[in-house]
């Protein structure tokens, strides 16, 4: 299922932004009631960011947890941020000429919301409709962003998560080039990780090394984590950067030079310990590489997906198809 990513600057993206979580919300089989409140949300949240926020960027992508599925939107506003967050979240409060239904009414429709607001900093909102609420307990905290390059309506990047007996392996890949082939390529990587979601790091590599031969190839990063252990097994090949952030420190994996699917001298797998409580940051070279928490106060301790919003809005370069995945192990 394709993820919506949305430049707003018009109008006409709302009605597009409407269509495209309805679509993901329908194809989840969400009931009538359900895609209503996906409707709603994404009418109110984009026609926001073109009031109130200088325009800005839409999101909507497939959520699942424990046999519950739901639709999570993202709006990242491109405007200065609200200087008292309390009021702005007041039924009918608008800073503009037109009527407001104020945060407060959006924060109602969702099953999960959360904001994140700072003056001069901008606003961003992830909002959750799910079809039923999910259980507690996962061991997991994920978020992402997913945005194509400016003009073209495929991203080549991608990312996937698999479940396996010792905890999760993620994947980040930037397929080369954009567009349709650049996506292929990177989907078909994807494919290696849900057909084989025990294995090793370096064995989805070198998997993926063999699949992606027809294609254009990609820079892929493999992390697999082991619970018990407090490791990442990661290997990489290309521009995928991974990091682990605990408190200020942060550690950078190691990605060794080359193209998966055409160009691999050197692959090898390395270890790296992921604290409880730590973050795990990957992207593509969409992002800036010295992206920096410190400059986002509080923003650490927020949804998964709201740092990435956060550092996409921060870092992006704005040039190229960007994938930005955040992780956190639940205590």
């Amino acid at each position: 299922m394709v993820p919506v990513a949305i430049a707003v600057a018009d109008p006409s993206h709302v009605s597009e932004a409407r269509q495209g979580a309805q679509r993901i919300a329908r194809a989840l089989e969400l009931d009538e009631t359900q895609v209503g409140r996906v409707a709603l949300l994404a009418t109110e949240a984009v026609s926001n960011l073109l009031r109130h926020g200088g325009g800005g960027t839409f999101s909507a992508a497939p959520l699942s947890s424990g046999g519950s599925l739901g639709v999570e939107m993202l709006a990242i506003d491109s405007g200065r941020g609200m200087r008292d967050f309390a009021d702005s979240a007041r039924d009918g409060v608008t800073t503009s000429t037109t009527p407001g239904t104020g945060l407060g009414a959006i924060g109602r429709l969702s099953d999960e919301f959360d904001v994140h607001t700072a003056e001069g900093g901008g606003t961003i909102l992830r909002m959750v409709v799910w079809n039923r609420v999910p259980a507690p307990g996962a061991p997991y905290a994920v978020g992402a962003v997913l945005v194509p390059k400016s003009g073209e309506s495929a991203c080549g990047d991608a990312w996937a998560m698999a479940s396996h007996d010792d905890g999760v392996t993620f994947m980040v890949a930037d397929g080369l080039g954009h567009g349709p082939e650049a996506s292929r390529a990177s989907a078909m990587a994807m494919e290696v990780l849900h057909a084989n979601p025990a294995f090793p790091a370096i064995r989805l590599l070198d998997l993926a090394h063999a699949k992606l031969r027809p294609t254009r190839g990609a820079a892929i990063a493999v992390m697999r984590h082991d619970r018990r252990a407090g490791e990442v097994a990661f290997a990489g090949i290309g521009n995928i950067a991974a990091t682990v952030v605990t408190g200020e420190s942060r550690r950078a994996m190691v990605s060794h030079n080359g193209i998966v699917g055409h160009n691999v001298h050197k692959s090898e797998e390395y270890r790296y310990p992921w604290p409880r409580g730590s973050l795990l940051v990957a992207h593509s070279d969409g992002l800036e590489s010295h992206w920096d928490l410190a400059g986002l106060p509080g923003i650490a301790m927020r949804h998964p997906s709201v740092i990435a919003a956060a550092l996409f809005r921060r870092y992006t370069r704005k040039r190229d198809d960007v994938v930005v995945l955040v992780a956190r192990e639940a205590s």
